[in-house]
């Protein structure tokens, strides 16, 4: 960015919404002056309620959200939005449609939303959800929404984000529980069941509190609600087991003070892997003699490994 990062970071803090856009873009590209505004921007961080909504495509995700939002606008609440749609693998592109959805919010000032690309990014979130998530934080958004991608059932990194996950699914995806059973169940803190005036309904509640009775009398506690999200029915059952669970989490400081270091430990580590993968990216290009040797096969991947590591560590490329 081509402005002083402590001028924009101080545009940030009083809200200004395109100087913001502006740096959630160039943290999603990259590009180094972002970083050092965010140096100026992180100390504000951390008031902001981040609530992560993840589960199977077509539950009606972005909906569920769409509700979440006017409600949370109803009670005077500001609301940031990230939502993160998959990149192409063929084109590099990304449909970034969940705006279209929230359309009724567009021309609200206390609702503002990011769309994020996954650009290749596993784990359902894209590699700058948790700098957008800071930036929304830092504009003073008292509740930030995280959408994941909607991928199926390895879309756990939304737990590194949130303090509260909620996880959606719907009757009448055949075997409910096998949709949802790997991984993403064990994260969720609310389960809703969307849709429910389908048929099939009563038969996905049942399911899921069977699943969570495997899990032993020592789990924590995970509600389920039904919800029709596109009638709003549901909705404030759902923010209310939301607050029920945020408040056990906040209760002696215990559960809040796990989440916090958890989304800590998560963005340290989530900069440290981006710059190894650059020094990777710039080790390769200046030895492409050890791609040659492999693709040869008068090295093999572990000592070329190795040796990429050691130019990485002092920098000798």
């Amino acid at each position: 960015m081509a402005a002083d990062p402590e001028a924009i970071a101080r545009a940030v803090l009083a809200g200004d919404q395109r100087l913001s856009a502006r740096l959630m873009r160039d943290l999603d590209d990259a590009r180094p002056g972002a970083v050092e505004t965010m140096k100026h921007v992180y100390p504000h961080t951390g008031r902001a309620f981040v609530l992560g909504v993840t589960g199977n495509p077509g539950a009606g995700k972005s909906t569920v959200v769409d509700a979440l939002i006017a409600h949370y606008r109803k009670a005077g609440k500001r609301v940031g939005v990230v939502a993160v749609d998959p990149t192409s693998p063929f084109s590099g592109g990304a449909i970034l449609g969940d705006r279209i959805r929230m359309q009724r919010h567009a021309t609200d000032d206390g609702v503002f939303i990011r769309s994020l690309a996954t650009r290749g990014h596993l784990g359902g979130l894209s590699r700058s959800t948790g700098e957008v998530v800071a930036v929304l934080d830092a504009m003073g958004y008292d509740v930030v929404i995280v959408e994941t991608v909607g991928v199926g059932q390895d879309e756990v990194d939304v737990v590194s984000q949130a303090e509260t996950a909620i996880v959606v699914t719907v009757p009448g995806l055949g075997d409910e529980i096998q949709a949802i059973k790997a991984g993403i169940l064990e994260i969720a803190d609310v389960l809703v069941v969307n849709k429910s005036d389908r048929e099939g309904a009563d038969r996905t509640v049942r399911d899921l509190v069977s699943m969570l009775e495997l899990r032993g009398h020592d789990a924590v506690p995970v509600e389920i609600v039904r919800t029709v999200a596109t009638t709003g029915k549901g909705i404030d059952e759902l923010v209310a087991a939301v607050e029920r669970h945020r408040e056990r989490g906040d209760r002696g400081g215990t559960g809040a003070g796990a989440r916090r270091r958890r989304r800590a430990e998560a963005t340290l580590r989530e900069q440290v892997v981006d710059r190894l993968r650059r020094a990777t990216d710039a080790a390769l290009a200046a030895r492409p003699d050890l791609v040659d040797q492999l693709a040869a096969r008068t090295t093999d991947p572990y000592t070329a490994a190795d040796e990429l590591v050691r130019a990485i560590t002092s920098k000798s490329w």
